[in-house]
């Protein structure tokens, strides 16, 4: 079992910068693919990014957050980040974190394993 908590969410101006962080308990944390997702209201999830497990050498992002979000994961401490800079109105959303053993599945939204309860991001223009 996993269990991942966000936290990091708030109140931004457009072009401000968040951090957010996922904890996660257990042993195994580095073996997972960690990711991020987001559902603004009336929408649909949608994932955001995904950093594979191990050493995280390996990442994939949403077309329109490249450049802009960053995902990390530091093994030791059992946590994932999401650097969020240049924010826009349009990345309003509760923010999840996800983790799974299958880095593609991440990225296909298919069968993830855990899912954080999320952190509401609210950039206003």
């Amino acid at each position: 079992q996993v269990q991942l908590v966000e936290s990091g969410g708030g109140l931004v101006q457009a072009g401000g910068s968040l951090r957010l962080s996922c904890a996660a308990s257990g042993r195994t944390f580095s073996r997972y693919a960690m990711g991020w997702f987001r559902q603004a209201p009336g929408k649909e999830r949608q994932f955001v990014a995904v950093i594979s497990g191990s050493g995280g050498s390996s990442t994939t992002y949403l077309d329109s957050v490249k450049g802009r979000f960053t995902i990390s994961r530091d093994n030791a401490k059992n946590t994932v980040y999401l650097q969020m800079n240049s924010l826009k109105p349009e990345d309003t959303a509760v923010y999840y974190c996800a983790a799974d053993l299958a880095y593609h599945d991440i990225i296909d939204s298919k069968g993830v394993n855990y899912w954080g309860k999320g952190t509401l991001v609210t950039v206003s223009s």
